[in-house]
C-alpha cells in the first residue's frame, strides 16, 4: 500500500539503508520479532567500547551483580542471553544447587527432585511455550489447576512433594482472571520451603514482586531497560549462584558476550537516572495525536487502555466495527503492514475486534507519520479486499509462518 513519503518526517533511514533492510515504524511494543527495543546513544557506545577489548566474564558479571542488586533490592544478580534463558537457568539451580556433577547431568538425568508448579493459566506462548523453558532446563512441569481457575489447594498439593520450584508468569499473554495472586502463591510456596521464580520479562516494577515474596525475578534487559538483548535474573545469593553455575551446562548455549554485559550494565545504570515522567509525557503526546486524528470515521472508535499487567503506560485501542467501516480489525492490521513504510501495530487481539497502538518504542518523526497514516489506512476502501480469514490466521500463525518462510 502506498503511503508517506518518508522523508518529510525527519526519519533516519541510513542504518537500513545501508544494510539492504526494509523501513518499519514498531507501535506494537517490545516485540522480540522486531528486536526488542531501541538503545540510546549512551548505551550504544558502552555496548561498542567491549567489542574491542578482553574483559574476564566473571568480573564483568560482580560488576552486573552490584548493579541488580541497586535496580531491584535483591542480594545478587547476573546477566544471560534473554529473559527465557533466566527462567531456565534459575529452574536448572533450583534443581542442582552448586553441584557441578548435576548441572553436567542436565536435562535427562537431573537426580533428584525436579518438579515445577505452574497455574495452567499461566502455561502461555511468549514465542515459545514456557513448558519448554522449563523441560530444557531438566525440570518437569506440575501444572496446577485449569485454565481459568486455579485454588490455593491445588498449589499446595503440588508442592507437597518433590516440588524444587514455583513459577509464575506476569504477562499479558496469561489468563487475567481465576489465577492465585502472587502474594498468596508466595505464602503458600514459602510455607512449604520451596523457592517462588518469577517470570517478569516485560516488567517496569523492578522491586514489587521481591516485595510480595518472590524469591528470583527474571526481567529482560533489552525491552523496557532499553539495553542489548538480554536477561535478568536477580535473587537471593546462593539461588543465583546456583542458577550462574549453569553457565558450565545448559547454559553454555545461552551465553551473553562481553559487550552485551557491558551494554546492559549501562542500560541498568541509566534506568536509575532516567526521568521516567518526561518518558510518559512524550507517550502521551504522541497518544493525543494519534486520538485527534480519528475523529469522524464510520465504524472507528479510539479510547486508551492502561497496561494489563500495571505497567505504567497506556496504549490507544482502535474499536472496529467491520459494518459500518468496511473492514474489520484484522484486515486494517494487514493493511497497515503493508503501508509504506510498513507500521507494525499490536494485533495479537484482532479476533476480538481491536487493534492497538504502543507509544513505548518511537524514534523521532514516527508519531507523525502514524498520524498520517491512519487517515490513509482508515480511509482506504482496498482494504476491504484484504482476505479477513488469512488475516484472522495470521495473527495466529504468522510467528510461525515467518520462520517456516525464511530464506524462501
Amino acid at each position: 500500500m502506498e503511503g508517506a513519503k518518508t522523508d518529510g518526517y525527519g526519519i533516519d533511514w541510513s542504518w537500513h539503508d545501508e544494510m539492504g533492510l526494509g523501513h518499519v515504524v514498531n507501535v506494537s511494543g517490545t516485540m522480540t520479532s522486531l528486536g526488542g527495543s531501541v538503545t540510546t546513544e549512551a548505551v550504544a557506545q558502552a555496548t561498542a567500547a567491549a567489542m574491542t577489548r578482553f574483559a574476564r566474564i566473571h568480573e564483568l558479571q560482580a560488576k552486573a551483580s552490584d548493579v541488580i542488586a541497586r535496580l531491584t533490592g535483591a542480594e545478587a544478580g547476573f546477566l544471560t542471553a534473554s529473559a527465557s534463558a533466566g527462567i531456565s537457568l534459575a529452574v536448572a539451580g533450583c534443581i542442582t544447587g552448586r553441584d557441578p556433577a548435576r548441572v553436567e547431568a542436565l536435562p535427562t538425568a537431573p537426580g533428584g527432585p525436579n518438579a515445577v508448579a505452574v497455574q495452567m493459566g499461566h502455561l502461555c506462548e511468549y514465542g515459545a511455550p514456557v513448558s519448554q523453558a522449563i523441560e530444557i532446563a531438566g525440570g518437569q512441569v506440575r501444572m496446577i489447576g485449569q485454565s481459568t481457575l486455579a485454588r490455593d489447594y491445588q498449589l499446595d498439593a503440588a508442592l507437597a512433594e518433590g516440588a524444587v520450584a514455583a513459577l509464575y508468569v506476569v504477562s499479558h499473554h496469561v489468563v487475567d482472571y481465576g489465577q492465585i495472586p502472587l502474594k498468596r502463591f508466595c505464602e503458600i510456596a514459602r510455607a512449604r520451603g520451596v523457592p517462588v521464580i518469577v517470570d517478569a520479562a516485560s516488567e517496569y516494577d523492578l522491586q514489587g514482586f521481591f516485595e510480595a515474596g518472590a524469591d528470583i525475578v527474571i526481567y529482560s534487559g533489552h525491552k523496557f531497560m532499553g539495553g542489548p538483548t538480554s536477561g535478568i535474573v536477580a535473587g537471593p545469593k546462593a539461588l543465583v549462584q546456583a542458577a550462574y553455575l549453569q553457565n558450565i551446562g545448559i547454559g553454555r548455549g545461552m551465553k551473553i558476550g562481553k559487550e552485551s554485559i557491558a551494554g546492559a550494565i549501562a542500560a541498568m545504570e541509566q534506568w536509575l537516572e532516567r526521568d521516567h515522567a518526561a518518558m510518559r509525557a512524550r507517550e502521551d503526546a504522541a497518544l493525543d495525536l494519534w486520538e485527534s486524528a480519528l475523529g469522524g470515521y464510520a465504524g472507528i472508535r479510539a479510547h486508551r487502555i492502561d497496561d494489563p499487567t500495571g505497567n505504567p503506560l497506556q496504549r490507544l485501542q482502535i474499536d472496529v466495527d467491520p459494518s459500518a467501516a468496511g473492514a474489520s480489525a484484522a484486515q486494517f492490521a494487514v493493511a497497515f503492514g503493508r503501508y509504506d513504510p510498513p507500521i507494525a501495530v499490536r494485533g495479537h487481539e484482532v479476533e476480538k475486534g481491536y487493534f492497538q497502538l504502543d507509544p513505548c518504542n518511537l524514534t523521532a518523526g514516527q508519531a507523525e507519520l502514524v498520524r498520517d497514516a491512519l487517515g490513509t489506512v482508515l480511509s482506504d476502501g482496498e482494504v476491504r479486499k484484504i482476505d479477513e480469514d488469512a488475516a484472522l490466521a495470521d495473527a495466529r500463525n504468522g510467528g510461525t509462518e515467518s520462520y517456516l518462510g525464511w530464506l524462501d
